[in-house]
């Protein structure tokens, strides 16, 4: 194993591992030739949600695409907790940080969820997806979290697994200085509002089930984008794998 990395990491599907040919797609070899302007023999790091990190130098950089040769493994895979993010979908811009700044902070699923309140109707989860890879791709991180279909809160809470606690952000605590921030361990998840916040019944609902633990954010009202980044970085400094 390796201790230094490669400058350009790109995340593959393929299986990786010692003396494995890897034909990078289109996308990749034309970043890689046309914008990095990398030639054969260039050494760059590659990783799955698998093998982990591999040092691999390119074969073959040109007009017809791009191939790599993997070397040696630089990195032992390194998965996240098990924790999910579960959010309401907001502005464009402001949806991509959250995704962004979740797969940096380290989670092991984001579930975008449909509540009474929340103004986008529909997601490009592709697009998404292609966010949850470049930010992996750029914090070193070997694992890139999977990006799931929009679907309404009230199905994921019927469907919800047993054994998984979830947190639930509660803005309405804001200043409370008597207000819980009970934050279970894996297997768990955060459950971050709309702008609007969330319905009387939806409030009700999260508030009878057994597995939801309401919590504080602080003295103050946050945005979604910021509460879902604050949130994920007091799981991660008391239970996650920061400590």
């Amino acid at each position: 194993m390796v201790t230094t990395r490669a400058k350009i990491r790109l995340f593959v599907e393929q299986p990786l591992g010692e003396g494995q040919e890897i034909a990078l797609s289109q996308a990749q070899s034309h970043y890689l030739v046309n914008v990095m302007r990398q030639g054969a023999g260039t050494a760059i790091a590659l990783f799955n949600n698998r093998d982990g990190e591999w040092l691999a130098h390119l074969t073959q950089a040109g007009k017809r695409g791009a191939t790599a040769l993997c070397k040696v493994q630089g990195a032992p895979r390194h998965p996240p907790p098990d924790l999910w993010l579960l959010f309401a979908p907001i502005k464009k811009a402001r949806t991509d940080f959250i995704v962004e700044k979740a797969t940096e902070l380290g989670v092991a699923r984001i579930l975008p969820v449909q509540t009474d309140f929340t103004n986008a109707e529909r997601i490009r989860q592709d697009r998404l997806q292609a966010h949850a890879i470049e930010a992996a791709e750029q914090c070193g991180g070997t694992h890139v979290p999977e990006v799931a279909p929009l679907a309404p809160l009230a199905q994921v809470l019927d469907t919800w697994p047993e054994g998984r606690a979830l947190i639930w952000a509660d803005e309405t605590l804001a200043g409370d200085s008597a207000a819980p921030r009970i934050l279970p361990p894996a297997p768990a998840a955060i459950l971050i509002g709309p702008e609007g916040g969330f319905s009387p019944s939806e409030r009700s609902r999260l508030a009878a089930l057994p597995m939801v633990h309401a919590m504080t954010l602080g003295p103050r009202i946050l945005r979604a984008d910021t509460a879902a980044a604050a949130a994920l970085t007091l799981w991660q400094a008391t239970r996650g794998d920061w400590t």
